[in-house]
């Protein structure tokens, strides 16, 4: 994506809106590889994917921290 003056995103929004988008995707997935695991009674992978789906929820949180700042201000 160009950074052009009459751009309606810039490149930095649309890369946190890129990332913030695959974390989204990962955590749907999460959901289910916890289904998954739970189906086979393996304790240790359910335990991982919920680990995995905590940081990415904390990661999600920054990430929509920095775009809202780069939406109101242009950069953080």
């Amino acid at each position: 994506m160009s950074d052009k003056v009459n751009s309606p995103i810039s490149d930095l929004e649309y890369d946190l809106l890129t990332v913030l988008h695959n974390l989204g995707e990962a955590l749907k997935a999460y959901e289910t590889y916890i289904q998954d695991a739970q189906a086979i009674d393996s304790q240790p992978c359910v335990e991982l994917f919920k680990k995995l789906h905590q940081a990415d929820t904390q990661h999600a949180q920054e990430v929509r921290h920095h775009l809202q700042e780069v939406m109101q201000k242009g950069k953080m």
